[in-house]
């Protein structure tokens, strides 16, 4: 089933899935509650990766509580912090982990909040559908591509076997967790990237990009590559131990290097004083496997589940909740 990706999610996806049986059991995700109706928004913001989670787990809460709006809007995750640390969102979606500067500028504003890991990802190098020379890049290659100053312009500057084409380059922008956790693992260093490509928040312009150039190469989170691969090609990536493809097996069992990484999202104690936002962090664990699956993520495993739970509990405590 696939996710359109649209910012506010009041959305006909909702009643397919409830026509798949998702409103049946959605009802029983928001808790205890006294029979009381729920209502009020559920703000979040942040990561474009983590969205289609955020805003599937949005219909489905929308779904059982109609006095609920939920709204997903993607400012890149740096950008989502800024907001959140500022109070204007309930919850921030974060494609890695916050900062100790978003830290201390939450601990600034008062902000106090948690951390939920609710998905794991298979970051993807992508290229042109029409691309026949390459199926796999080391990280050495990679790097050779995207680190700073780099001069490489075509294919053939890679490795001479390549043939002399133009390569057109899409990424991240600057604010987006896929931008600092990419620059990382293949760059060395966080934020370290050559700076003549085609940066962006929005994930549909690097696929629009890569599939329009014969010589295009991108990277985005795998759900993208997957509502996408009938236009893109994922190459298998080279840690040192061989190629390895993108996938929910690889990113989950550790072999996917170095570019598997967890998902997250970020619950205020104030959003949880909110009974809708409460209820709403509630339902997105409870229902985890069937958000993560539909908006197509690669699953928790039971450790990170527990952990999870573990800290929503610890943050309602803190907020007043039971």
């Amino acid at each position: 089933m696939k996710f359109a990706r649209v910012a506010p999610v009041f959305v006909a996806a909702a009643l397919a899935l409830a026509g798949c049986g998702g409103s049946e059991n959605a009802g029983t995700g928001t808790g205890e509650s006294g029979g009381e109706q729920l209502s009020g928004p559920v703000v979040i913001d942040g990561s474009s990766t983590v969205k289609p989670l955020s805003a599937t787990a949005g219909e489905l809460f929308m779904e059982a509580n109609r006095g609920v709006q939920v709204t997903v809007a993607t400012s890149g995750t740096g950008g989502g912090f800024k907001k959140f640390c500022a109070g204007e969102t309930d919850i921030s979606n974060a494609s890695r982990a916050i900062t100790e500067a978003e830290k201390k500028l939450c601990a600034d504003k008062g902000i106090k909040y948690t951390e939920l890991q609710v998905a794991n990802d298979a970051l993807t190098v992508v290229v042109n559908k029409d691309n026949n020379w390459v199926d796999c890049l080391t990280v050495e290659q990679l790097k050779k591509i995207w680190e700073p100053n780099s001069k490489v312009k075509n294919w053939n500057e890679v490795d001479p076997k390549f043939p002399n084409e133009p390569m057109a380059l899409y990424g991240a922008g600057s604010d987006s967790g896929t931008f600092d956790y990419f620059t990382s693992a293949i760059n060395g260093k966080e934020g370290a990237s050559r700076t003549d490509y085609n940066p962006t928040e929005d994930d549909n312009i690097t696929v629009q990009g890569v599939s329009g150039s014969k010589g295009g190469l991108g990277y985005f989170g795998f759900s993208y590559f997957e509502e996408n691969a009938g236009k893109l090609k994922a190459l298998k990536v080279d840690g040192g131990k061989g190629c390895v493809e993108p996938s929910v097996k690889t990113a989950q069992d550790g072999t996917y290097t170095p570019l598997a990484r967890p998902l997250f999202v970020y619950p205020s104690d104030a959003g949880l004083k909110k009974k809708q936002v409460e209820k709403f962090a509630e339902f997105y664990l409870e229902k985890n496997e069937e958000i993560v699956k539909t908006a197509r993520f690669v699953p928790l495993t039971e450790e990170q589940k527990k952990k999870a739970n573990e800290a929503l509990a610890a943050l309602k405590a803190q907020a007043g909740g039971k």
